[in-house]
This record gives structure tokens, C-alpha cells and sequence, in this order.
């Protein structure tokens, strides 16, 4: 039985998370929200577990130092300097950090990053996504993940390839490029496709969120895993082994 601290308890995401908790052999050590004390929660967790806010991403790296524990990061919207901040708390303790703590949307990015290796820069490859209306960041942390893998599997910078958000004459497609859309409304917990457009042929790999307990069960499972983990930073794909 581990005791997991959740750092954002009070939004959607964590209130899912003490729900898994609840429900499962596991003890849920408290929350904080803005403002709460991250080095108290620390102290009294095995492993936390962050759906906060870019903003509060410095804090909870150096309360998981300060306690000596690892820490799962699902918080989305993150900026080079703050992958630079999760590189060097990682020299210290267990770092876990994902734009998608769901299993499925793990085994998806695998799947595109196979994909994207074994067919030529002449497949176009295009990421299309979908959320609630009330979603802050685009394109959403899984469309990054899920480009990422892309990227990967080409051999390539996601980001000296990447196309967002086209409008007017635009020109027509660069070879090689990875494109992104996102579409937002409604209550939808994640859709996710990339789609693979060869010539005269065309693959969709997909993945629908039907409920945002999908990523807390994730969270949990990643959890589990990062306790008794040496120093290091880790992913969702580690996890599920693959």
C-alpha cells in the first residue's frame, strides 16, 4: 500500500484521482490546490502525484526533493524551462512526466512512433484532437506526446517540423512536416487521431477518452511504479513496459 499525495485535488482530475484512490488497496496521504503547502503533502506521501499548473511546477519539484520521494507530473502546458526544471530534479529524485497518463494513449503513441519509422516522409502525417470547451492549452499535451512519437520514429525535431493551426493561403504541404489541429466544445474528456495519408492510402490510429477516470487509473498505475525507483526521469511507456 502506498500513501499518494495529490497536488491540484480540488480540479477535475484530482477529485478522479482520490476517487481510483478510494477504490483501491492504496491510502490517498491528502491534497493541496493554489497556495497549499507542497513540502507538508511531501512529507507525508510515498510518491505524489501533480495535475496542477505550470506555474506551480518549481515548487513541487523541490518538495519531492525536499522529502526524498518521486513524482509523477500530468500537468499539461509545460515550456522548455520547464522541462529544464524536471531535468535537473530528476538528477535527484524519480521524475515521471507525461502530456497523458492514460495506458491506452501510451500504447498509441508506441504504435505511432512504429508507424511513423516504418513508412517514408511521402506518408503526410497530420494529429487531430478534440476537448471540452473548457481546455486552457492547444494543442493539448497528447497531440504533443502523440507528435513526439512521430517525430521519434522519423528520426527528427518535433519541433523543426511541426504546423499548427493553418489559415489563408497557406501553400501547399512541406514534405516531412507533422500537422496539428485542435477542435474544442462541449464536455468531451479527449479525442485523439493521427492519421497516416499515403498515396491513394490512408491509416487513422485513434483513441477516445471516455472519462477522465482512464488518467487517473494511469496516474496510479505510474505511481505504483515510481516508488523505490533510483534518480532518473521516466515515461508512461516505461511503465507499461514497452
Amino acid at each position: 500500500m502506498a500513501r499518494i499525495g495529490i497536488i491540484g485535488s480540488e480540479g477535475a482530475m484530482g477529485q478522479a484521482l482520490a476517487g481510483v484512490i478510494d477504490a483501491s488497496d492504496h491510502e490517498w496521504a491528502g491534497g493541496i490546490d493554489r497556495g497549499g503547502d507542497a513540502a507538508s503533502l511531501a512529507d507525508a506521501s510515498d510518491v505524489l502525484v501533480d495535475f496542477s499548473s505550470p506555474q506551480a511546477l518549481d515548487a513541487n519539484l523541490h518538495a519531492a526533493i525536499g522529502a526524498g520521494i518521486p513524482l509523477v507530473i500530468g500537468t499539461t502546458g509545460l515550456e522548455e524551462r520547464h522541462h529544464g526544471a524536471i531535468d535537473d530534479a530528476a538528477r535527484a529524485v524519480a521524475v515521471l512526466q507525461t502530456g497523458n497518463t492514460s495506458l491506452g494513449v501510451t500504447l498509441l503513441a508506441h504504435l505511432v512512433r512504429e508507424a511513423a519509422a516504418r513508412l517514408g516522409p511521402d506518408w503526410d502525417i497530420e494529429i487531430l484532437e478534440m476537448h471540452h470547451r473548457r481546455k486552457v492549452d492547444a494543442p493539448s499535451g497528447t497531440a504533443l506526446l502523440l507528435g513526439e512519437a512521430a517525430a521519434a520514429g522519423r528520426g527528427i525535431a518535433l519541433g523543426d517540423h511541426a504546423v499548427r493551426g493553418r489559415d489563408g493561403c497557406t501553400g501547399a504541404r512541406e514534405e516531412g512536416t507533422i500537422g496539428f489541429a485542435a477542435l474544442r466544445g462541449g464536455t468531451v474528456a479527449g479525442e485523439h487521431s493521427v492519421i497516416l495519408a499515403g498515396s491513394e492510402e490512408r491509416i487513422t490510429l485513434s483513441h477516445s477518452a471516455e472519462n477522465r477516470a482512464i488518467f487517473a487509473r494511469g496516474a496510479v498505475r505510474a505511481a505504483e511504479w515510481m516508488i523505490g525507483r533510483a534518480p532518473g526521469r521516466y515515461a508512461m511507456d516505461q511503465v507499461l513496459g514497452i
